[in-house]
């Protein structure tokens, strides 16, 4: 029976980890009381002591649990940015190339994906892979969240009695275009250009749908909407991520329609001069703790679904 620490198990990520742990009966939770939670010889211990280790921290307190890592067979989990672009990590995301689904089962650190990133790179690298869109395209992407992607702080302010009348209303936000997410989409999709990235935040708990907008021009080899179609289809078969022919709501896409889903649904609508590629998961299901249970399934040699909602 694997031993599992997850450190951070107080943040929104840590928690949906733990509460979906707690209910197997294949790992043994290792867990430190309250007043040790953020002591670093208890950390250290716990992390040493096991198979397993979640890191569900901001960056640089993920850099530091790293740091204490003397246990060479402990595998590490890590839910913060801090890795996901790091050559000696392994991206979690065994679904958009068979190198990575290759070498997860045997990887000892592993980047789980950003939420946003995910989406993203899941509808443009396959398109770059299969050599129908250059490496040097010009994209948009938008992407449209629920509130818990903003931890506990943003669930509070959302959830509290007479908040804020903003909040009843959609907010973009990372206008900037400093969004943590680009150094990742940048570098696993193999784009030499980040996207032009709108997020936004709505007033619903948990859901995501990412839209990347293409014209035909931009396509390469003659391709045309249904060339899309064709290589999501091969390469989206589940059990986890599928491509989906059709899954609007009469001309609407929900946001919140796999909420509390672990799995994530791809899809392609537009005609023969505008196409809008469209991910639509959870973002803190495929987006987040759900992507990083699926990892450690595949490191345990379990079924990949194991523990999922599906």
């Amino acid at each position: 029976m694997k031993k599992v620490f997850i450190d951070g198990s107080a943040g929104t990520t840590g928690l949906r980890i733990y509460e979906r742990l707690a209910e197997r009966n294949d790992i043994t939770l290792i867990t430190l009381p309250e007043e040790k939670r953020k002591d670093v010889n208890s950390r250290k211990e716990a992390i040493n002591s096991a198979d397993i280790v979640f890191l569900c921290l901001p960056d640089d307190a993920a850099r530091e649990s790293v740091s204490m890592l003397s246990n060479e067979n402990t595998v590490v989990l890590d839910t913060s940015t801090a890795h996901r672009t790091d050559a000696d990590w392994t991206y979690g995301f065994p679904e958009i190339k068979k190198e990575l689904a290759d070498k997860l089962p045997a990887s000892k650190k592993i980047a789980v994906p950003g939420c946003h990133a995910s989406g993203v790179i899941a509808l443009i690298y396959p398109l770059i892979e299969a050599g129908i869109l250059d490496s040097d395209a010009l994209l948009c992407a938008t992407s449209v969240t629920g509130y818990s992607g903003g931890g506990k702080k943003m669930i509070a302010e959302y959830e509290a009695e007479g908040r804020d009348e903003l909040l009843d209303a959609p907010r973009q936000y990372a206008v900037s275009q400093q969004h943590k997410h680009l150094k990742e989409i940048k570098a696993i999709a193999k784009l030499n250009n980040a996207p032009a990235f709108s997020p936004i935040v709505s007033s619903f708990y948990s859901g995501m749908c990412v839209t990347v907008p293409i014209f035909l021009s931009q396509l390469k080899n003659g391709a045309t909407i249904d060339t899309i179609k064709e290589i999501y289809k091969k390469k989206y078969v589940g059990p986890v991520v599928n491509y989906k022919e059709t899954n609007d709501e009469g001309g609407f896409l929900s946001a919140n329609a796999l909420s509390g889903l672990d799995s994530m649904e791809i899809a392609v609508f537009g005609n023969e001069e505008r196409i809008l590629l469209v991910a639509r998961y959870d973002n803190l299901g495929k987006g987040a703790s759900g992507a990083a249970i699926q990892c450690m399934n595949i490191c345990m040699g379990v079924d990949q679904t194991t523990g999922l909602n599906i």
